[in-house]
């Protein structure tokens, strides 16, 4: 499965670089991720929970950033094991772009299975895999920007909010942002 998008990030290219090293960060996009330990050098381990169709498992497995041009692109690639239901493989060329709204985020991502898992059929993986990536980056997006819903909120019902969260302009600030700004 191969799966090609972009998100535009309302933060400058240093703060997304910076979030995207950041095991916190990673753990909290990862879509069923229980834990990670680790470092961007040396590589990550991690523990994820999914459900694909009928099967659920636990994958057990390494995280790995290669190919890193600071602030500007690396690769995340990762395997896990999942016991009898088979195993995951799969990475995502990111690149990160400076526009007039922030940083242009592209990904280009691959994606395989084995064992019981690939025996659910293509559409079912391609379509899982596909969820997954998106899921990844649409929770990286909104860790570092902030809950878009909270522009749409009054502001005292805004989750989260504190006054230390208030961007100059008015808009909410992710945590990663309010951390590192």
């Amino acid at each position: 499965m191969q799966l090609t998008d972009q998100r535009d990030i309302a933060a400058d290219p240093a703060t997304v670089w910076a979030a995207i090293l950041d095991p916190q960060v990673l753990m909290a996009c990862i879509p069923g991720c229980e834990s990670l330990t680790g470092s961007p050098e040396d590589g990550f381990e991690a523990v994820v929970v999914q459900k694909v169709g009928p099967v659920k498992a636990r994958f057990t497995g390494l995280v790995k950033l290669s190919d890193m041009v600071a602030g500007e692109s690396l690769t995340i690639s990762g395997e896990g094991k999942g016991g009898p239901a088979g195993f995951a493989k799969g990475g995502a060329k990111v690149t990160l772009t400076a526009i007039p709204q922030g940083t242009r985020l592209g990904y280009d991502v691959q994606a395989n299975v084995g064992g019981k898992l690939a025996q659910l059929g293509s559409r079912i993986i391609d379509g899982f895999a596909k969820k997954m990536a998106d899921d990844f980056f649409a929770r990286f997006q909104e860790t570092v920007e902030g809950p878009a819903a909270a522009d749409d909120m009054p502001e005292d019902a805004a989750p989260g909010n504190d006054a230390g969260g208030e961007a100059g302009n008015g808009q909410k600030k992710g945590w990663f942002k309010r951390l590192i700004g």
